[in-house]
């Protein structure tokens, strides 16, 4: 962080809570360089953080250019959060549901695995199937 923003780190007083290096999901035995996923104990410096990132164009690490991403972005979670309550339920009764990203449900009925972008389209499927309608009725 020193070597790309040294203005942010005087002012933020950064420090990195969890920093991990993850496989690469294609071939995990691939001498590749790795993904290192950075855990921030407040949204508003990783906003900052990825915006000055932004406007320089190219980060580096030991001068070797690397890329941030907004992986999760707040607007990201807010949206993820407000699927918990209906994951929960389905999960509880085994529809083996899954939050993809960003912030899309996915679940299985039928034998047919079904994706739902927002509650909306959620509510006209639910109208179709009793036993979800039953299931959901107080929570959407």
């Amino acid at each position: 962080m020193t070597e790309n923003f040294p203005y942010l780190v005087k002012e933020i007083d950064l420090q990195v809570q969890e920093a991990q290096r993850t496989p690469n999901k294609m071939n995990p035995k691939r001498t590749t360089p790795r993904h290192i996923i950075i855990k921030m104990p407040r949204a508003k410096d990783k906003e900052r953080i990825l915006k000055a990132a932004r406007e320089r164009n190219s980060v580096t690490y030991k001068g070797i250019p690397i890329r941030l991403s907004a992986d999760f972005s707040i607007e990201t979670l807010q949206a993820r959060r407000e699927w918990q309550e209906i994951f929960k339920v389905m999960n509880a009764k085994n529809l083996q549901p899954r939050l993809l990203y960003p912030a899309k449900l996915s679940f299985r009925i039928e034998g047919q695995i079904k994706s739902f972008t927002d509650k909306e389209k959620l509510k006209e499927f639910i109208t179709t199937k009793p036993v979800l309608y039953e299931m959901l009725k107080g929570i959407l």
